[in-house]
């Protein structure tokens, strides 16, 4: 018989594909349609009520933070794949082998970040070009951001290795509760009560601080409470010393993974460069309309996400059978939820960018005529999305982040830049669907004619081999009348699954 799956973790290699997905993927959508609720209100409270310039001040800091938290995605990413390979060949001493050296190495650079990120804020503002009247308080905001960033890279990464083990539930719980403490604790700061001072655009920055060190508190205590596998306690200490194995796989398969990650945070950088030599009307127009496609990337990204864990522990368990129909059944998701999102986000927009510009804003028609044209990105972004996810859990990160940098800046960027001679303004809209559509046809182009297949994450570990009486022999079942032939007390229903995950996908006879 199997093992059983490691404490805490489930199996995503059984089930139908279609239903595994949804029920993975929906607590990863909740949660981001909570965390970009959040966000929205809390850019309801800047905007509304201090300014336009405030609100493009928070615009420009959050582009660092995501970019600063993409910096250290890869990793992150790389230890989730590498979990989920774990647990889909269930190791459960190679997953606690990999948690202990990615949290290690993951929040201790964290750390580092954080603190030189506090000196360099304003310079990084200047450099850019963030409007005068909004530099200074984007210099208040980013310094209090910088000081949540271990806290927010640490449960950032917890979830991740929670999703790779294929629980999407337990980190939806937290971010719920991350969520909730952030809506109550921003209006408080911001605008002070009782003994709480008014602190402005940094009490918003500070009600992410406080919120993001309480959820992870709670995460950490809970995991403790439940003995969840990935939990390292005081006797795991050891596990938390670097392995050089599994440092050199998170550093060789996830610099690639966060370099797509910082391309695409650079391309949102200069972008907005871009878009700040306009003014800030533009910007604000552009900033409210951000916040609307916040939205629109959710079923994108929860699929996405869902197929990465799924491939991950399908490659673990070696169902190639299933690392297809995952690729297939998330893109068709895709299409269908992000879809059915973009329409109405066309017809309503007057009213849902009105949550974010005061009435009469010059920004107001700026924000729509944008948003008509570039929302339709996120269409063609879903399915890079779901491509990358499924071949990168193979451990092929290369190809992924040539096809997005050449999406990112040999088209976005440029043709951006280049044609606003020609078109003007328009050409900073156009730029996404344009590249958004190249990087899709691309992505499947490598996926349907690429090597991803034969991609690995690192070194399968040595085993020592079982003893000949609890070993399972199989005739392939695609040999007539010969049948698998089960020894010892392997049911023949269940060596006949052994045997046909173990073939190549290949249609049927």
């Amino acid at each position: 018989m199997a093992p059983s799956p490691p404490r805490g973790s489930h199996l995503l290699t059984e089930g139908p594909i279609g239903r595994t997905m949804i029920s993975f993927a929906l607590p990863i959508m909740a949660g981001n349609a909570a965390q970009s609720l959040n966000g929205s209100i809390n850019s309801i409270w800047v905007g509304r009520y201090l300014g336009e310039a405030a609100l493009t001040a928070t615009a420009n800091a959050n582009n660092i933070m995501f970019f600063l938290i993409g910096s250290m995605f890869g990793i992150g990413m790389a230890a989730t794949i590498l979990i989920g390979q774990a647990i889909g060949g269930r190791d459960t001493e190679r997953a606690r082998r990999i948690m202990g050296t990615s949290a290690t190495f993951f929040i201790g650079l964290s750390v580092l970040i954080a603190f030189g990120g506090w000196f360099m804020a304003d310079r990084v503002l200047r450099a850019m070009s963030t409007p005068a009247p909004a530099l200074l308080l984007a210099e208040q905001y980013l310094q209090v951001i910088f000081l949540s960033m271990p806290f927010i890279y640490a449960f950032a990464f917890i979830s991740a290795a929670l999703r790779g083990a294929g629980d999407s539930r337990t980190p939806f719980r937290f971010l719920l509760m991350s969520v909730v403490l952030d809506i109550a604790l921003n209006p408080l700061l911001i605008f002070g009560w009782g003994p709480v001072p008014a602190m402005g655009i940094a009490g918003s920055a500070l009600s992410t601080f406080f919120a993001q060190g309480l959820s992870l508190a709670a995460m950490l205590l809970y995991l403790r409470g439940k003995r969840h596998v990935l939990w390292l306690g005081r006797q795991d200490a050891h596990l938390l010393k670097i392995d050089p194995g599994v440092l050199r796989a998170l550093i060789v398969k996830g610099v690639p993974m966060g370099l797509q990650m910082v391309l695409i945070s650079l391309a949102m950088i200069a972008m907005i460069s871009l878009v700040n030599a306009h003014g800030t009307t533009t910007a604000a127009g552009y900033g409210a309309a951000l916040q609307l496609w916040t939205y629109v990337q959710m079923p994108a990204m929860a699929i996405g996400a869902a197929c990465s864990s799924i491939a991950a522990q399908s490659v673990g368990a070696g169902r190639w059978d299933r690392v297809g129909a995952t690729a297939r059944t998330g893109t068709l998701f895709n299409f269908l939820m992000t879809g059915a999102l973009i329409a109405p986000l066309i017809l309503f927009d007057r009213y849902t960018l009105a949550l974010f510009l005061p009435e009469g804003s010059a920004s107001f028609e700026i924000a729509r005529h944008l948003n008509h044209i570039s929302v339709w990105s996120f269409l063609f972004f879903g399915v890079t999305f779901v491509i990358s996810g499924v071949v990168r859990a193979t451990g092929a990160v290369i190809p992924p982040l040539l096809i997005l940098g050449f999406a990112l800046w040999g088209i976005r960027v440029p043709f951006a830049t280049l044609l606003q001679p020609v078109i003007g303004m328009d050409a900073l809209w156009w730029s996404f669907p344009v590249s958004a559509l190249c990087s899709m046809l691309i992505s499947m182009a490598y996926y349907r004619w690429g090597g991803w297949r034969r991609a690995r994450m690192m070194a399968a570990p040595e085993r020592v081999a079982a003893p000949i009486a609890a070993q399972t022999i199989a005739t392939p079942a695609e040999i007539a009348a010969q049948p698998p032939a089960p020894v010892a007390d392997t049911s023949p229903e269940e060596v006949a699954d052994i045997a046909r995950d173990a073939l190549p996908d290949r249609p049927t006879r």
